[in-house]
C-alpha cells in the first residue's frame, strides 16, 4: 500500500539534514512542516530547554471520529557522530553512507516510516483511530527528550517506537534498567620523582577499585562496564584526582541492585586502602520494561503482521531506548526493528526491502487499532 519510491526519497532527504544531539533544530523544523502538510495539529515542547538543546520534542496529533484505540508512534531526531554531512548511497537493495559518516538510519528510518504511514493513511482514505506522533530529541544523549515529555497531554496508552535494529517483524518487548555510576577519587599531589611518598595516587586508587570488579557479562541478563577514566596532569606529578564513569544493566531488578552494589563497594574499599577521598553517585538512567506476550498491543501487531505476511518475532535486548521511558511513564511501548544493521558505525546499512516492509506493517497497525 505504501509508495516505495517516496519512502526511500523521504529517508534520503531526512539523513541529509544534520541533526546531532542537542542540535536538532533544522530537522525539527522539517518534520513540523511535513506533519502540518499532512493535517496534524503540531506543537513543540520545552524538552530542548531542559536538555540545553536547540529544539524540543515535535508532537503531532491526527484526530479521528472512530472508536478505535488511540496509538502513539515515535522515533528520535538525533544521531551519533560522525553524523554530519551524510551522503547516502543506494547500492542494489541497500542504502549506505559515503563511508566517512554513519548513515543515520538510527533513527532516520523510523522518522521516514512514520511520515510514509501518515501519508498512506491520508492518501488511501484508511479509517484509523487517533494517532499521536512524537519525534524526540536527545535520545542518543541519554533519552533526554522522552524523559522531559509531558505524557499527561497524550491520550494513547499504547506506543510503537520505530528504533530497533533488525528485519521487519522484530519487536523488542523486554529491555533492561541501567544504573550510571560516577566515582571521583581525590588523592594528594606530590613530585613523582622527589617525594612520591607524600602523595596519594588517585589513578592507582581507581585502578585498585577496577581490579576488584567483575566486568562484562555477569549473568545472561546482567552486565557491568567501566567506560571512562579521566585524570592526571603530568608524569612527574602524583595525580590528585581521577574521575571514573561506569554502568550496570539488567533485566532483573535484584541482580541490577547487586551488580551496582558490587561496583560501589569496590570503589569504597579501594579509597579506604589507598587513603583517597571518594565522591560517589549512582543514577538510574531508565527503568526496565517487559510487555507480556498476551498484551493487547502485541495482539494488534501480530494481526497486522499476518495481514502483511510478516512473521512477528518477540525479542529482548540489552540496550535502552525511548521505549523504556514511555513504559516508565505508564504508556505500554514496544520497539520495532526498521531494517538496519551495524548502526553507530560508518558501515551502517539500511536494507530497502525490510525497510519498506516495516512501513507496510506500520500502516496496518494504525488501521487495525
Amino acid at each position: 500500500m505504501i509508495n516505495r519510491e517516496r519512502l526511500i526519497a523521504s529517508f534520503m532527504e531526512i539523513v541529509r539534514i544534520d541533526s546531532q544531539t542537542k542540535n536538532e533544530r533544522a530537522l525539527a523544523d522539517y518534520l513540523k512542516s511535513k506533519l502540518n502538510e499532512l493535517g496534524l495539529a503540531v506543537t513543540e515542547d520545552k524538552a530542548g530547554e531542559a536538555a540545553s538543546g536547540d529544539a524540543g520534542n515535535v508532537i503531532g496529533i491526527l484526530e479521528s471520529r472512530t472508536e478505535k484505540t488511540p496509538l502513539l508512534f515515535s522515533a528520535h531526531m538525533d544521531r551519533v557522530a560522525p553524523g554530519e554531512n551524510i551522503k547516502p548511497v543506494i547500492e542494489g537493495n541497500i542504502i549506505k553512507s559515503g563511508g566517512d559518516t554513519i548513515l543515520g538510519s538510527d533513527d532516520g528510518a523510523g522518522l521516514a516510516i512514520i511520515l510514509e504511514m501518515l501519508t498512506t493513511l491520508k492518501e488511501k482514505g484508511i479509517e484509523h483511530g487517533r494517532i499521536e506522533v512524537v519525534f524526540t530529541v536527545g535520545e542518543e544523549g541519554g533519552l533526554l527528550g522522552a524523559k522531559s515529555l509531558e505524557t499527561e497531554k497524550l491520550q494513547a496508552k499504547y506506543a510503537v517506537i520505530l528504533d530497533s535494529t533488525g528485519d521487519a517483524g522484530v519487536v523488542i518487548v523486554q529491555a533492561p534498567a541501567q544504573d550510571e555510576i560516577r566515582a571521583k577519587l581525590h588523592g594528594h599531589a606530590a613530585h613523582a620523582g622527589l617525594e612520591p611518598e607524600k602523595g596519594v595516587n588517585a589513578i592507582f586508587a581507581a585502578a585498585k577499585a577496577i581490579s576488584m570488579m567483575k566486568l562484562g557479562r555477569l549473568a545472561p541478563e546482567t552486565t557491568a562496564n567501566i567506560g571512562v577514566i579521566k585524570g592526571g596532569r603530568a608524569t612527574n606529578i602524583v595525580p590528585d584526582f581521577v574521575e571514573v564513569h561506569g554502568e550496570t544493566r539488567s533485566l532483573n531488578e535484584e541482580k541490577l541492585k547487586k551488580a551496582t552494589e558490587a561496583v560501589t563497594k569496590a570503589f569504597t574499599a579501594a579509597a579506604a586502602q589507598t587513603g583517597a577521598r571518594l565522591d560517589l553517585t549512582v543514577n538510574r538512567l531508565y527503568p526496565a520494561f517487559q510487555i507480556p506476550e498476551d498484551h493487547e498491543l502485541l495482539q494488534l501487531i501480530k494481526k497486522a503482521g499476518e495481514t502483511c505476511g510478516i512473521e512477528i518475532k518477540l525479542q529482548k535486548t540489552g540496550g535502552g531506548s525511548d521505549a523504556n521511558i514511555f513504559n516508565g511513564k505508564g504508556i505500554a511501548a514496544v520497539n520495532l526493528a526498521v531494517g538496519n544493521e551495524k548502526v553507530h558505525t560508518v558501515n551502517e546499512i539500511l536494507r530497502i526491502n525490510e525497510f519498506t516492509r516495516v512501513a507496510e506493517l506500520a500502516v496496518k497497525i494504525a488501521e487495525f487499532a
